[in-house]
């Protein structure tokens, strides 16, 4: 008993020599990222791989606009900012993105096709217009320069703000990009060289109907909108930002050009959500990395999910973008929640609904995740958001998805097609539909049933999906990029890509052996009728 002091200095000491030397390793391996992010729900993804990476020692610059609606650029924790000034406001992009929501959800359907497509350019010429002055603030001299200073080892960006792939070229840095699959995979496709055969890869639709199981109308439509997508990516680009691109780096450059470079791709989806497909060694899935178990909710709001009892609770949310919900639509819909058992809360900020039912309490903020997690959880009313689809995967809880704009229809259809959901058209549907729909997901044991195989197939992944997405970053870092994983065909034609130059040589061969077998035949059928003919002088 007399050495135990001594023993438990040794073993302090022991203690604090490993945690120093750990220390040190996790410093020796720590290293400096540039971050460039989206908007919105893109900068939430982004959030919770800079959370990470901040956790395991890295540091991390944010750069980003003066008018972001979306990034704290005062009082940032854990990371730094530098600020691109722009000569234009936060509620301007935030009026850009409202007006684009309300056309998409109320007037498209009654316009034709023209009056669609130039509505659309129009929101999206004044998008891109935003979009080019901060890529035209992001290459200015002193930025540049410091930047360059800081040494940084990789740069992580959302495909969503451009530009940031051509900051990587100039700073010479591996760069890794996150995103959402794009329209027919366009970016995927033009960019990145993924494989989508149009047989069996289905484009995002406004309708959000197809599947990887087409019949021939059906892969006729996929076809179309394959070309459609493509022809508008194109245009737009070559429009705009292959113009500007040029100009910043003095020669031909092309954003798909710029964009191939890209090390690792990380996709935020799975196979929880995606129908198979191919994908490319640099292709890594990291759907749902924002999600984390369910934490306990606020008291007044627990009360309210514990008075529902054996019936269980409802969680309605159309995202934090849309707040301009017509009366009718909200009457409509509290209507028909005011006709179910269970309890609903919904998140709202419009004027409260006249049809509003005891059984439905509205709130500015709910927190999603949490409620989700709760066991009393029986049904997710959504607009299809991939960031709520994943949560709702993640938890096992059944959807009636309200799809309204851009990827929605599709991400909606997925889960339809797997069982786990049912879509209803957000501007048609009545109260009965809508009543009806819940009843069927929450008393069908099969959308449960449905819901927690993908929940299952979800966490049965040998990483965690942020895990997954820090791993990658840091591979890039360790290995100074990782062009190994990057295949051959970017550095292809278009023509050499579908072998079409061989195909050309290939039937120029067969059609010289067809000549020259015709002339052959020729010859040799003249030569055997003028010995006939002789034969027969002769005789």
């Amino acid at each position: 008993m007399s050495d135990s002091p001594a023993r438990m200095g040794v073993c302090q000491r022991a203690t604090l020599c490993i945690l120093f030397m750990l220390g040190l390793r996790q410093c020796a391996s720590a290293g400096k990222i540039l971050i460039w992010p989206a908007e919105f729900s893109h900068w939430l993804n982004l959030k919770s791989i800079i959370d990470e990476l901040i956790a395991r020692g890295h540091s991390v610059t944010v750069v980003t606009h003066s008018a972001t609606p979306s990034i704290k650029t005062e009082q940032s924790p854990g990371y730094n900012v530098d600020i691109v000034e722009v000569p234009y406001t936060k509620q301007e992009i935030v009026d850009t993105l409202d007006s684009m929501l309300k056309y998409w959800m109320y007037d498209l359907q009654n316009d034709n096709l023209i009056q669609v497509f130039l509505k659309i350019k129009e929101v999206m010429d004044t998008s891109t217009e935003q979009n080019q002055v901060v890529c035209d603030g992001m290459f200015k001299k002193d930025l540049v320069t410091l930047l360059k200073e800081s040494h940084f080892d990789v740069l992580l960006y959302d495909p969503m703000m451009p530009c940031a792939d051509l900051l990587a070229d100039v700073l010479d840095l591996p760069f890794v990009l996150s995103l959402r699959i794009t329209f027919a995979y366009t970016l995927e496709r033009l960019c990145g060289q993924m494989p989508a055969p149009p047989s069996y890869v289905p484009a995002a639709s406004t309708q959000g109907h197809l599947t990887d199981h087409m019949d021939f109308t059906e892969r006729l439509e996929n076809m179309l909108l394959y070309i459609i997508h493509t022809a508008m990516i194109k245009l737009q680009t070559m429009l705009s930002f292959d113009k500007q691109f040029t100009k910043i780096m003095g020669k031909p450059t092309t954003l798909c050009e710029t964009m191939g470079k890209a090390d690792i791709w990380l996709i935020r989806t799975y196979w929880d959500f995606e129908f198979p497909r191919p994908l490319l060694p640099n292709f890594k899935f990291v759907g749902g990395l924002h999600c984390k178990p369910a934490k306990p909710l606020p008291k007044e709001m627990e009360d309210f999910v514990q008075s529902s009892g054996d019936d269980g609770i409802v969680v309605f949310s159309l995202g934090f973008m849309i707040k301009n919900i017509t009366k009718e639509r909200a009457n409509t819909i509290a209507s028909a929640l005011g006709q179910i058992p269970q309890k609903v809360l919904w998140r709202y900020t419009g004027e409260k609904p006249e049809t509003l039912a005891p059984n439905t309490r509205v709130y500015d903020w709910i927190p999603q995740n949490d409620l989700l997690g709760h066991p009393k959880t029986k049904a997710f009313i959504t607009h299809g958001g991939t960031n709520g689809i994943y949560e709702a995967i993640y938890h096992g809880v059944p959807m009636v998805g309200l799809p309204l704009f851009a990827d929605q229809p599709d991400n909606v259809n997925h889960m339809k097609t797997k069982g786990a959901a049912v879509m209803l058209d957000f501007n048609k549907m009545n109260t009965e539909d809508l009543k009806q729909a819940l009843n069927d997901v929450i008393n069908n044991p099969s959308y449960k049933e449905s819901i927690m195989r993908l929940s299952r197939i979800h966490h049965d992944q040998p990483m965690k999906p942020l895990d997954q997405a820090v791993y990658w970053i840091e591979y890039v870092m360790r290995h100074k990029g990782a062009k190994h994983l990057r295949v051959e065909a970017h550095n292809l034609t278009w023509y050499q890509y579908h072998c079409l130059d061989v195909a050309a040589f290939l039937l120029s061969v067969i059609a010289l052996v067809v000549f020259i077998f015709v002339k052959t035949c020729k010859w040799l059928f003249r030569k055997c009728c003028r010995k006939t003919a002789a034969k027969s002088k002769k005789e």
